[in-house]
């Protein structure tokens, strides 16, 4: 049986959607945050440190990065920002 998470965004995240839009991503990070749901760590997201230890982050492009925190033990996803690097 496999595990789903849930997802839960930030104030920022959700603020960082308007710009997503115009930017034309928001329907490639619709997908990646569907997939985070079934496989939290893919192999294309990086562990992060420093301010951010214990965070992952997917690159989105060149540019921006959709940074999230699994809080495994209640199976939530949360997004913490998804625009520009790290801010």
């Amino acid at each position: 049986m496999e595990i789903i998470y849930t997802l839960s965004y930030t104030k920022k995240a959700i603020k960082d959607i308007q710009s997503l839009k115009a930017a034309k991503l928001a329907d490639k990070v619709e997908d990646l945050c569907r997939s985070l749901v079934v496989n939290p760590m893919p192999l294309y997201s990086k562990q992060l440190s420093g301010d951010l230890k214990g965070k992952r982050s997917i690159r989105i492009n060149l540019q921006h990065r959709l940074v999230y925190e699994i809080l495994e033990s209640e199976k939530i996803i949360k997004i913490l920002s998804m625009w520009s690097h790290y801010e």
